[in-house]
C-alpha cells in the first residue's frame, strides 16, 4: 500500500475513532470521566502498536489534523469578543490570577519532577506541561526538553484537567463562568478549554483567553530563566 493510502487510512481512522467516542459520551449524559479525547487516544495507541506503523507514519498521515489546530484555537476568539463586556471589569484581576496560575504551573510540575530525583531533560521537558501542545512542543525544543515526552505530559495533563476541574469548581461553590473558565484554560489548556465550552460559551471563551494568555506568559518567562 503507497504512503498516500497509508496516510489517509490513518486520518479516515482517527476522525472516525472520534466520532465514536463522541456519540458514545453524549449517549452516556456527558460524563466528565470519559471525555471523547481519552478513549481515542487509547484506541488509537493501540492500533499503532498493534500494526507496527510506528509514530512518523501516523503523524505524516494525520498531518491536516495538525494543522488545523492552529486555525481551531484562533476561532476560540469568536465567543470571547462576545465576552468582551464581562471580560474589562475583571481584567486586571484575570491577569494576576493567569501569572499565578502559570508560576503555579511551572513550578509543580518541576518541582514534583525534582522530588523525584528525573533527569535534568525530563524537567526541562515538564516545564511548559499546563501549555496547549504547539506551543509547548515548541518551548521543549528551545529550551533543551524532550519534544516527545513533553507532548505526552501535555495531553495527559489536559485530560485530567478536564476531567477533574468541573465537579472541583462545583465542589468550591464556583458558579461565575468566568472564573470556572480562567482556571480550566489556565491548568488544562486545549483539552480543558473543550470542556469549558460543555459548561457555557462564556467558560469557554475565558478558557480559551487563558490558555493563550498562559501560552505566551509560560514561553516568556521560561525563555527569560533558561535560554
Amino acid at each position: 500500500m503507497s504512503g498516500l493510502l497509508i496516510g489517509m487510512a490513518w486520518l479516515l481512522t482517527t476522525v472516525l475513532v472520534y466520532a465514536l467516542c463522541r456519540a458514545l459520551h453524549q449517549r452516556l449524559g456527558r460524563p466528565a470521566w470519559l471525555l471523547p479525547v481519552l478513549p481515542t487516544l487509547m484506541v488509537l495507541i493501540t492500533l499503532v502498536v498493534a500494526l507496527d506503523a510506528g509514530m512518523e507514519a501516523y503523524a505524516a498521515g494525520t498531518w491536516p489534523l495538525h494543522f488545523l489546530l492552529g486555525p481551531a484555537t484562533v476561532a476560540i476568539a469568536v465567543p470571547l469578543f462576545s465576552a468582551t463586556a464581562r471580560l474589562l471589569p475583571v481584567l486586571w484581576p484575570a491577569l494576576g490570577a493567569l501569572l499565578v496560575g502559570c508560576a503555579v504551573g511551572i513550578g509543580s510540575a518541576v518541582g514534583l519532577a525534582w522530588l523525584l530525583g528525573l533527569s535534568g531533560d525530563t524537567l526541562l521537558s515538564l516545564a511548559p506541561r499546563a501549555v496547549t501542545t504547539p506551543i509547548a512542543i515548541g518551548i521543549s525544543e528551545r529550551i533543551g526538553g524532550i519534544p516527545a515526552l513533553t507532548a505526552l505530559v501535555v495531553i495527559v495533563s489536559g485530560v485530567i484537567g478536564a476531567v477533574v476541574a468541573p465537579p472541583l469548581l462545583r465542589a468550591f461553590g464556583i458558579r461565575d463562568p468566568r472564573v470556572q473558565g480562567l482556571a480550566i484554560g489556565t491548568a488544562a489548556h486545549g483539552i480543558g478549554t473543550a470542556q469549558a465550552f460543555e459548561l457555557s460559551p462564556e467558560a469557554g471563551a475565558f478558557a480559551g483567553l487563558a490558555m493563550g494568555l498562559n501560552g505566551a506568559l509560560t514561553a516568556l518567562l521560561l525563555g527569560a530563566l533558561l535560554v
